[in-house]
């Protein structure tokens, strides 16, 4: 990594309506909350107490993105970012480190891994800056370790399968087309066809969420976003299709399924 990031720290003033002001008069507030005068709560909390919180507030951020609210993505960002400034402020009033060391490392890794903007590497793409940015990932780790490790298992399943797979990418392993992928795909599904056991069944259903994780790479979509979605859809058409079924008089439970299907058909 380069030793003195600031030398790739664009000049000029900062690109923000306030120059970024506001965030330093944060910084200080958050300080404030936790001085021995200062409120309560805040000085009672630990890394491991607001674990939880960091959690809630990335899953309403998450519905926020969803819910394509714009006021609510900001509002949500904010209590993000009051969990990365309380963390730094708890290690702050250690002596351990503060959150200009949390902002240098930051801008250290942005600058070794965007090498085809603060360096003389070409690139054909965002795949290829993903691909470029695991290798170099596994450099500042001191080399490869297993396809897995350091991904964490509290992840859901779907987003751990896609890191694990843009590992396995950076480190030159993963199909180079969507028709190639794709094909993966249809393999699995025809094993999940014959798998003749409970057990067989389960390798081979995750075996092809596995592989429509990696046809959903190649789109370039998120799997995690796009199952998201379709859930929430889902839910909205179901409820279409029982107003429908209601009014029609069919009895979801012992009407025959080519009759549901073309009734949940018009629900969309």
């Amino acid at each position: 990594m380069t030793d003195d990031p600031t030398d790739h720290v664009p000049l000029g003033p900062v690109p923000s309506s306030r120059g970024g002001e506001r965030l330093l008069d944060l910084v200080k507030v958050q300080a404030r909350l936790r001085e021995p005068d200062g409120c309560p709560w805040d000085r009672e909390q630990t890394h491991r107490t607001l674990a939880r919180h960091l959690l809630e507030e990335t899953h309403e951020l998450l519905a926020a993105i969803d819910a394509d609210d714009d006021g609510a993505v900001r509002d949500e960002l904010g209590d993000l970012l009051l969990q990365v400034t309380f963390h730094a402020q708890i290690a702050a009033d250690d002596g351990r480190w503060d959150i200009d060391d949390v902002a240098d490392g930051l801008i250290r890794k942005l600058i070794h891994r965007h090498p085809h903007v603060f360096g003389d590497v070409d690139v054909a793409g965002s795949d290829e800056v993903l691909v470029n940015w695991e290798k170099l990932k596994a450099e500042e780790d001191g080399g490869r370790t297993g396809v897995d490790e350091g991904i964490p298992a509290s992840l859901p399943a779907l987003a751990r399968a896609a890191k694990v797979q843009r590992r396995a990418a950076g480190w030159g392993f993963e199909w180079r087309s969507i028709p190639s992928a794709i094909g993966a795909l249809r393999e699995e599904l025809d094993e999940l066809e014959h798998a003749t056991s409970t057990d067989g069944a389960e390798g081979e259903v995750g075996d092809v969420l596995f592989a429509t994780v990696a046809v959903a790479r190649k789109l370039g979509v998120d799997p995690e976003s796009a199952l998201r979605r379709t859930i929430a859809g889902f839910a909205g058409r179901y409820e279409r299709f029982v107003v429908l079924a209601a009014e029609r008089g069919v009895d979801v439970e012992t009407a025959p399924e080519d009759e549901l299907r073309a009734l949940f058909r018009e629900a969309r």
